[in-house]
């Protein structure tokens, strides 16, 4: 079955990747020992607005063992050091989305830094309609290993829906039996991580940033304002705490934890002592390559 890529669907998807590849590009310029990871942080979120799209999800700031899910909280005061800082950045145009990240290297790790970006590279050099997702993962895993390094393993790439920051097919890290082919019209990210560590992350304690898990009643009104906006401004896309305008968000948020109407997203992290890096691009797949979005 043919799929008309000239959709109004994909030419959102394509104003998304557009306007992120200007932001990724202007904040990384901003990572630099001293930065505030906040500043970084809202000076994204705010150029996408003033570009014509929406975060899809908060500009995840990763740094050293965190890989993903890091995001500044309200008066965050950190700033940057001698580190690996992943950026992570998401735009959607009406619920369209496009995702990216790339790594900016103050810590002097260069190769490290250069493994995810290679690894892309040679991912997108097999993506087309009738790829396996095995077939790609087995291009990342090679060129991280070629590096003396190893990729995350429990982490991948995914589709992207409406309104949806992670959906089918999930896109693996290395080579693997299981998965699916590509289909034209499919718009995927592929995200290849790398680390000088064991190659798997675990949950950490912190979480500051949240998803809508169902819709409820809620008896208490600065979790019922929170659930106001939550359902009008994010729909079922990821948000922070620190964009929440109640007063009290942080117990507004645990009620709403409690009562399973949100769920959370805690950091994710290697062991400490081990660095990750990054680098993710947006895809829509056609019959013969794919068109990335974020370039």
């Amino acid at each position: 079955m043919s799929v008309d890529l000239t959709d109004e669907r994909y030419e959102k998807h394509r104003e998304a990747g557009d306007i992120l590849a200007q932001v990724r590009a202007e904040a990384a310029d901003r990572v630099e020992v001293g930065a505030s990871h906040l500043d970084v942080a809202e000076y994204a979120e705010e150029r996408i607005r003033e570009l014509g799209g929406e975060p899809a999800f908060p500009v995840n700031i990763s740094v050293d063992e965190e890989a993903a899910h890091a995001t500044p909280e309200p008066d965050d005061d950190a700033t940057f050091g001698e580190e690996m800082i992943n950026l992570d950045i998401g735009v959607h145009v009406d619920g369209w989305l496009a995702d990216t990240a790339v790594t900016v290297d103050l810590s002097g790790t260069d190769e490290l830094a250069e493994a995810p970006a290679e690894a892309l590279e040679a991912a997108l050099d097999v993506v087309e309609a009738g790829v396996h997702t095995g077939e790609i993962g087995a291009e990342i895993e090679s060129v991280i290993d070629g590096y003396g390094y190893n990729p995350v393993v429990n982490l991948s790439g995914h589709g992207l829906g409406h309104w949806e920051q992670h959906t089918e097919p999930n896109i693996p890290n290395r080579a693997v039996e299981t998965g699916v082919e590509l289909q034209a019209g499919d718009v995927v990210a592929i995200e290849p991580f790398a680390t000088d560590g064991g190659g798997k992350v675990t949950e950490g304690a912190d979480e500051e940033i949240f998803a809508l898990e169902r819709e409820a009643s809620v008896r208490n009104r600065d979790a019922r304002q929170a659930l106001e906006q939550i359902v009008e401004e994010f729909k079922t896309l990821p948000f922070a705490r620190r964009w929440l305008d109640t007063r009290r968000a942080e117990m507004a948020l645990r009620r709403l934890s409690q009562q399973n109407v949100v769920h959370g997203y805690p950091v994710l992290q290697e062991d400490e002592g081990c660095l990750v890096s990054q680098k993710e691009h947006t895809v829509v797949v056609t019959e013969d390559g794919c068109e990335v979005t974020t370039r």
